[in-house]
Formats: C-alpha cells, sequence, structure tokens
C-alpha cells in the first residue's frame, strides 16, 4: 500500500489486492476471507424491522490493533441498513448490520471492508 505521502491526485491509497465470499446459510453465518479488504455477500434471510444480526470474518490478514472499516456497497435497499465492524482481533473482526427500515427485509446485500494497519502494540 502506498504511503499518504506518496498519493498522488486522482489515486485512491489502499490494498491492491481483495477478495470476494459469499455467506452459506443465514445473516449470522461467519465467513473466511483473508485479504486486506474485500466484499461479502450476506445471505438474504430476512431481517427483521428494528433488528441487528452480527458474523465472524476469520482473517489472516488483520491484527488487533488495526481499524476496519465497512460500508453496505451495493443490492439491496439503499439507506435501510447501517454497517459496522468490532471486536477485532488478530485473525478476525466482526460484523454487525442493523435494519433501519420499518419492515422485514430478506436481501443478499453486499458489503465492502478494508483493513487499515494501525499502531503497534
Amino acid at each position: 500500500m502506498a504511503s499518504i505521502f506518496e498519493a498522488t491526485a486522482g489515486k485512491l491509497i489502499g490494498p491492491t489486492t481483495g477478495g470476494t465470499v459469499t455467506q452459506a446459510t443465514s445473516k449470522a453465518t461467519g465467513v473466511t476471507l483473508n485479504a486486506a479488504s474485500g466484499q461479502i455477500t450476506l445471505d438474504d434471510a430476512a431481517l427483521a424491522a428494528a433488528a441487528e444480526v452480527t458474523f465472524a470474518v476469520t482473517n489472516s490478514e488483520v491484527a488487533a490493533t488495526d481499524v476496519v472499516v465497512v460500508n453496505h456497497s451495493s443490492a439491496g435497499t439503499a439507506g435501510a441498513y447501517l454497517v459496522q465492524a468490532n471486536t477485532i482481533a488478530a485473525g478476525s473482526f466482526a460484523i454487525t448490520v442493523a435494519n433501519l427500515s420499518a419492515g422485514s427485509l430478506g436481501e443478499a446485500i453486499v458489503v465492502s471492508f478494508v483493513a487499515l494497519k494501525g499502531a503497534s502494540s
């Protein structure tokens, strides 16, 4: 990854390779994706209005001091989900998805993440 000092106009900084994975059976099913960035397609199981679900991401690239940024990137109802990374540890992190809408949603949304190297302890 280029340092912030090497960034040039019109160029993004961050990991240059990523990966993709799809959940197998439910929105609570954990996934494994060993890349510094990637896309996760969630299962299309219904998520009730105002409900949230958390799933584990096993990822050998992540350290406990890293920062993981995640967002709802495509598919599904725009603005209906709140997505956040949490429980960051060596080799894993969790993603929590909340349904902000007034109704149940059964959509296979895609979330994108990037792991940024944090300070060493």
